[in-house]
């Protein structure tokens, strides 16, 4: 069920559009209130309802909870209606609601091949106006993290805060098992420590990797991309690359070093984690979610770079999340006047931590270094490694690349189970993708 309506993704969003034109650019019929102000903003004090939208676990719906609580009673005319899932099933419900010219006022969005999907469809505010006339206060922020949330010229997003790839791991076990790992380990030094760890302690060696990204990371390590200049193809050409990744993972889950998809569809949530209850000493995630991960086993997990040899080639920084503002709101300047009190109130971060990534507002990063727990600590000193030791983000991402990505996941999922080879599999999805971004 998850991957049909998966697929059906950009052809309902393909749908919104449509349907939005037909309606002549009317709004949805439930994102404010009766009091709320026209297209641009709510223009006083007059009470107004936002809608917001977040994917995450329970722990962030709990601080998220608080923050709009916070707001709230600063802005006593303001009204938040939350609306949270995990990320399994937030963008089909997003789908669903810009079908229904209904996406909420304030959403998390995603980096990449959601922002650029929903960016194509003309479904996100352009908040350069809001940062002109400084609603957004981005005086803290360094022109380079901001550049992220644009696209085609338009400020589509505002990150939440800055975040890295990462393969979290514990000490505990390495220690147990009597390895040890470092900055400069390779593919062959990860696969080696994983089946020592699994032999010593008869646990799995590793967490299993989510191919849509540690393929690209895989892939930019060996100096290519996932797509293409503009977009309009595949950014490698030898399919050997994809042989070798579905190759080092399949003979993992062959050997019982790493879970295969029956087990890792079994984890609900970040709390239900190998790595939290001890029985894989690593897990291949972002860095905002070693917060998470380390309250729920109640132990502080060590960071460190994804193996390779041009770690510098590989590794990029990348926003933890987006804030960007739905086209059909209808109180776009009191949405926005949200973004800037997340993005510049200390508070907020010291409700939040590094659950929504290290904060982009300069002075409010440098001002909570001396309070930071153990475990945040961990974060911030891996976010300043990444930041001297990486290269800039890739931002091609065709608004077909969810698609493409889900192309890869269905492959990957094929070849663990033995149902194609890894040369079958990197064939598969290189027929798909091209049929995909040639449509």
């Amino acid at each position: 069920m998850k991957k049909k309506w998966f697929g059906l993704t950009t052809s309902i969003l393909t749908a919104s559009l449509i349907m939005t034109a037909c309606a002549g650019g009317a709004s949805g019929g439930d994102n404010t209130d009766s009091t709320g102000g026209g297209d641009g903003g709510n223009g006083g004090d007059e009470q107004v309802t936002l809608r917001m939208s977040w994917w995450g676990s329970q722990e962030r719906h709990d601080m998220t909870f608080k923050i709009i609580e916070m707001y709230e009673d600063a802005n006593p005319h303001v009204k938040i209606e939350p609306e949270f899932t995990g990320f399994d099933g937030y963008f089909e419900r997003m789908a669903a609601q810009a079908a229904g010219n209904n996406l909420p006022d304030i959403m998390q969005q995603n980096f990449g091949e959601y922002l650029n999907l929903y960016a194509s469809q003309n479904l996100l505010t352009d908040l350069s106006e809001f940062l002109d006339d400084g609603t957004i206060d981005v005086s803290q922020v360094d022109e380079l993290v901001l550049e992220s949330g644009v696209k085609d010229g338009k400020q589509l997003g505002i990150p939440s805060g800055m975040n890295a790839l990462t393969v979290i791991y514990s000490q505990e076990m390495l220690d147990e098992a009597g390895v040890e790992i470092d900055e400069n380990w390779t593919w062959e030094d990860f696969e080696e420590i994983a089946y020592q760890v699994h032999e010593e302690l008869d646990t799995y060696g590793t967490r299993s990797f989510d191919p849509k990204n540690i393929f690209e990371y895989y892939l930019r390590e060996k100096g290519h991309t996932l797509f293409n200049e503009d977009g309009t193809g595949l950014g490698y050409d030898d399919d050997q690359l994809l042989t070798d990744f579905l190759t080092l993972e399949k003979n993992m889950v062959d050997d019982g070093v790493a879970p295969g998809y029956d087990v890792v569809q079994q984890i609900q949530g970040i709390e239900d984690e190998l790595i939290v209850h001890g029985t894989a000493p690593f897990d291949f995630r972002w860095s905002n979610q070693v917060v998470t991960m380390s309250s729920a086993a109640d132990y502080s997990f060590d960071l460190n770079v994804l193996p390779g040899e041009n770690n510098n080639q590989a590794m990029y920084l990348k926003p933890a999340m987006l804030w960007s503002v739905s086209e059909n709101s209808q109180n776009k300047e009191e949405a926005a006047k949200f973004i800037d009190f997340f993005t510049n109130t200390a508070e907020v971060f010291e409700t939040i931590g590094s659950d929504r990534g290290v904060p982009i507002n300069a002075e409010i990063r440098d001002g909570m270094q001396a309070d930071l727990n153990e475990v945040e600590t961990k974060i911030y000193e891996y976010i300043d490694y990444v930041t001297e030791n990486s290269s800039p983000i890739d931002t091609n991402f065709p608004a077909e690349s969810t698609e493409v990505l889900q192309a890869l996941e269905n492959v990957d999922e094929r070849v663990m189970y033995g149902q194609l080879t890894p040369e079958e599999g990197a064939e598969e999805f290189r027929r798909t993708a091209e049929m995909i971004l040639g449509n």
